[in-house]
């Protein structure tokens, strides 16, 4: 019996070793770059003017992987702005700088993509004073819009003035001077209480989710919301994760699970309820095909693409 048991715990570590075992035959980097350049295509082709940004991942812009190296130029047509996040404050902790290795490694990417004519959006976790003096100080000296945010849930709008305010019309990312990334309501009773609060702001660009406390936001709300409180005109950009599934979303279906469908992976441990995902297999992308018309036709000026380096879990 003792035998049999042995055998059988064998058995179930050897198929979870050949489970998390990278499959060699897949690029799982030129496989982001590829679904990145379909979604700007399919976005584009509805609306020429749509703006595709991808938060993270910077190092897809190098195809050899490599800050200097050659430069992936079809990736970078597709895309209009790179975001980044925990750049000078929040990679280790929140509130307390990065790694100055981890924002040299990070900053000579995010500058060849302002070289490149790209406008690049960063957000930094950082609630000291002190600290979001700084952040705002380092990323304009490097020609970066910045975002201080003071809660890493980004469900509340800082109390910090906002930087470079203005009451220009925003038409184009490479105008924007500031944002606020405001991607979780619940701190807003009503879809009406979050609506109001944003219109009361002067910020050039707004990210946020198409989705407010489950309720889809309509194409007459976001035109409120283009309307800055001093009677400029902002840009608003949607939140829509490509790397992960998350089960509060309306394609999620109660009898999924990790393997059904297949390309649904593991639950990521840090985020309950987001799932990671085969990102190259087609049934996802079609699932996102369908999301991204949804933005579109609700009239967002352009989307913000997270878990863009979702390529990293499956490289291991």
């Amino acid at each position: 019996m003792r035998n049999i048991f042995l055998a059988i715990i064998i058995l179930a570590i050897t198929a979870l070793s050949l489970s998390c075992q990278k499959d060699k035959s897949i690029d799982y980097r030129q496989e982001m770059r590829d679904f990145v350049v379909k979604i700007s295509e399919n976005a584009k082709s509805q609306n020429p003017a749509f703006q595709i940004i991808a938060q993270n991942g910077v190092d897809l812009i190098s195809s050899n992987e490599k800050s200097d190296g050659q430069l992936s130029s079809e990736y970078i047509s597709a895309i209009d702005g790179q975001g980044q996040e925990d750049l000078f404050f929040g990679y280790v902790k929140d509130d307390k700088a990065t790694p100055r290795q981890t924002t040299e490694y990070l900053k000579s990417y995010l500058s060849r993509l302002r070289e490149a004519g790209k406008t690049v959006l960063t957000t930094d976790y950082c609630s000291s004073a002190e600290n979001i003096a700084s952040s705002q100080q380092q990323n304009q000296s490097a020609g970066f819009v910045s975002f201080q945010a003071t809660s890493r849930n980004l469900d509340i709008i800082p109390e910090t003035p906002i930087q470079n305010e203005n009451s220009d019309d925003i038409t184009n990312l490479g105008q924007v001077k500031n944002f606020l990334y405001l991607i979780n309501p619940e701190n807003f009773p009503t879809k009406h209480d979050f609506i109001e609060a944003v219109c009361a702001t002067n910020y050039d660009l707004v990210i946020m989710d198409l989705f407010l406390n489950e309720e889809e936001i309509s194409t007459n709300e976001i035109e409120q919301l283009h309307k800055k409180a001093n009677g400029g005109k902002r840009m608003v950009i949607a939140y829509m994760s490509i790397g992960e599934a998350e089960d509060y979303r309306y394609y999620w279906q109660a009898e999924w699970k990790r393997g059904n469908p297949s390309w649904l992976d593991k639950e990521n441990p840090k985020w309950k309820g987001n799932y990671k995902v085969k990102y190259w297999n087609s049934e996802w992308q079609a699932i996102i095909f369908d999301y991204l018309t949804r933005i579109i036709n609700a009239g967002f000026d352009g989307v913000y693409l997270d878990i863009i380096d979702a390529f990293e879990y499956y490289e291991g």
